[in-house]
């Protein structure tokens, strides 16, 4: 890494610097509490971005825990009459959808609430499956399977409903099985953003963000890069090369690090909050709370509110299996870290809206970017 790079410290979308013991000293943000996923930055954002205190950002990381440890169990107590779940903020507990009564007792004896519904995951996933198998029009922004309110939930651009071709989808859709219809203020875009002087990392003339840390490189955004691309850092040295990389359908990239640069398991804060410590990749549940670390807006949190959503972006890219926040983004952000407390969760694919008005984003979970490419997630 060139001698420079320490004074850009907080202006890089992740932390290539040194081996992990350097990365300990120059990341204290993690703090006393790190153990516990939060920082005293930290803190800060969940109580800006969600109205929590301190004392209610802890606890609400503590239940988001146990949740995400119950899910797993309750997912098998329930057997084929499970129909989802979802986390609920205010009560601090996991809800699990049921097709009847029966398997009710060994869901709730996991700790889970339990909700009685009429559709269980595998229909709803069945209809998911067949609405990927259609054309969507410009008009339809996403779908995705709302385990709350027991359908596949549509949504459409508000003032596209009326469009031809949108009321034809949804002739379709509803007949594919439980479909309900939602509207959304515009169409979700891609966050990559034309080359800007001082930003993380491009390739051609396009600057995103950085996810996490990988063994031999970094994940991020496959609409970034296409294989074999270069990927120049913010100083515009030489990183390496796109190793792998699948946009549209999906939307996750591999980048190789060398010539000089290497990784560490940290991702920014960008002085809102100090560097957050990857230790795992454990996959947060439904409505827990989410932060998201990108290159042009930093660092911003909000709430997990979908899995599993296929997005329709306005270029006409459909990609499936994305999760959707309500964490806002803007061009440039494309590829940045999803984190829940010290666990990883994605990187930034698209959504619409900025960070002055709000909005939504999406982003591929980085656990299937490890699978697809036999990656190992670099950790504290």
């Amino acid at each position: 890494m060139r001698r420079t790079f320490g004074l850009r410290l907080g202006l890089s979308a992740l932390l290539l610097l040194s081996t992990w013991g350097g990365a300990a000293a120059l990341a204290p943000s993690a703090g006393a509490d790190s153990a516990q996923g939060l920082s005293p930055g930290l803190a800060a954002a969940l109580q800006r971005d969600l109205g929590l205190t301190a004392d209610e950002a802890r606890e609400r990381l503590a239940d988001e825990r146990r949740a995400g440890e119950i899910e797993k169990r309750a997912e098998r107590a329930a057997g084929a009459a499970y129909g989802g779940s979802w986390f609920d903020a205010d009560s601090g507990r996991l809800t699990v959808a049921v097709t009847g009564a029966q398997r009710a007792d060994a869901v709730r004896a996991t700790g889970a609430d339990v909700r009685v519904v009429e559709h269980s995951a595998a229909r709803l996933d069945a209809t998911m499956k067949r609405l990927d198998a259609l054309s969507a029009p410009a008009g339809v922004a996403s779908w995705r399977v709302d385990a709350r309110a027991n359908s596949v939930r549509v949504d459409v651009v508000a003032d596209r409903r009326g469009d031809a071709a949108v009321r034809a989808f949804l002739e379709r859709a509803r007949a594919a099985g439980p479909v309900e219809v939602g509207t959304v203020a515009e169409a979700p875009s891609t966050f990559a953003a034309g080359t800007v002087g001082g930003d993380p990392y491009y390739t051609g003339n396009v600057r995103c963000s950085i996810g996490f840390s990988v063994h031999g490189g970094f994940v991020t955004a496959g609409h970034c890069g296409g294989a074999g691309a270069g990927v120049r850092g913010w100083d515009g040295s030489f990183i390496g090369n796109f190793q792998g990389s699948s946009f549209p359908d999906n939307d996750y990239a591999w980048v190789s690090v060398g010539s000089g640069w290497w990784t560490v398991p940290v991702v920014l804060g960008w002085g809102t909050v100090p560097d957050q410590l990857v230790r795992g990749s454990a996959e947060a549940p439904v409505g827990a709370s989410i932060c998201r670390s990108g290159s042009t807006t930093r660092w911003h949190c909000g709430r997990l509110l979908a899995k599993n959503e296929t997005v329709n972006y306005s270029g006409g890219a459909v990609v499936h299996q994305l999760t959707k926040t309500s964490v806002c983004a803007e061009p440039g952000d494309s590829g940045g870290s999803f984190i829940s407390g010290d666990q990883a969760q994605g990187v930034t694919s698209g959504g619409w809206g900025n960070c002055s008005s709000g909005g939504e984003t999406w982003y591929q979970p980085v656990n299937e970017i490890l699978g697809r490419y036999g990656l190992r997630l670099h950790t504290a």
